[in-house]
């Protein structure tokens, strides 16, 4: 169960009851940031990017997965940054064979093979067909509330994708938010106004210049023009709901979000 904590804000005093927040690893695996309950909250002055994003380790298979900060709004206005153990620390959940000394005192050759089986024969052994590809998990979307979650939704969802090194863009869109990945560039816009021709024609002339791919993520979706735009362009289009999920508007983000692609 995610763990849940009292968080006492330090510019009005209330006090909340905060549930630390849960995301999926690519193995499957939820995996949470471990907070520090002997440290108390601060209030956010002023951001930065590098100081958004965490490394949580991931108990079930190793990894180490960037994920956003937690951070609780207060009623008073105050926006705080929740204290963390380190994120990256603990062993993983390093699992040895059973019975390893037995296995490790088999030096030998089998002795004593069943009369007609490949000791016999001398003939080699079927090979094994291909195992099958293997199929992504369910995705598991975050609510949108605010600007921030439509960003966090959409790295969630690129991480979905394949893509485990979302990072700020190094060139900032005139509006919305730029996500990067290897190969990749992604334009969210949180804003209540539909994305323009001119909004489409922007990331993909930003992405051909890094030789990159791109994808757009849209909270209020797009004009016509734009739509017919992207189609030519083969850009990828999706309409962020308000559950998190990224709903693809086109045929390139269809072929994106098919299972298996």
């Amino acid at each position: 169960m995610p763990e849940s904590v009292p968080v006492r804000c330090p510019a009005c005093r209330r006090e909340r009851l905060y549930t630390a927040p849960r995301y999926p690893c690519a193995c499957g695996a939820p995996v949470e940031p471990r907070l520090d309950l002997h440290a108390a909250p601060t209030a956010v002055a002023h951001r930065t990017w590098e100081e958004e994003w965490i490394t949580v380790h991931c108990r079930s298979c190793g990894r180490h997965g960037q994920w956003p900060r937690p951070e609780l709004g207060c009623a008073c206005g105050a926006v705080l940054r929740l204290p963390l153990t380190d994120p990256a620390e603990g062993p993983a959940d390093g699992a040895t064979d059973e019975g390893g000394g037995e296995t490790g005192d088999r030096t030998g050759p089998p002795t004593d093979a069943p009369e007609g089986g490949p000791a016999d024969t001398g003939q080699p052994t079927d090979t094994p067909p291909p195992s099958p590809p293997l199929s992504r998990p369910p995705f598991r979307p975050i609510a949108i509330r605010t600007a921030r979650d439509a960003v966090t939704a959409t790295a969630l969802y690129l991480r979905w994708l394949g893509h485990q090194d979302i990072r700020r863009a190094d060139q900032r869109p005139t509006s919305g938010i730029g996500l990067a990945a290897r190969g990749l560039l992604a334009h969210v816009d949180p804003s209540v106004h539909p994305a323009s021709l001119r909004d489409v024609e922007c990331l993909w002339l930003t992405a051909m210049t890094a030789s990159a791919d791109c994808v757009y993520f849209s909270l209020a979706g797009y004009t016509a023009d734009a739509r017919a735009r992207a189609d030519s362009l083969a850009v990828p289009l999706f309409v962020l709901d308000l559950t998190g999920t990224p709903q693809p508007v086109n045929a390139a983000a269809e072929g994106l979000d098919a299972p298996g692609a």
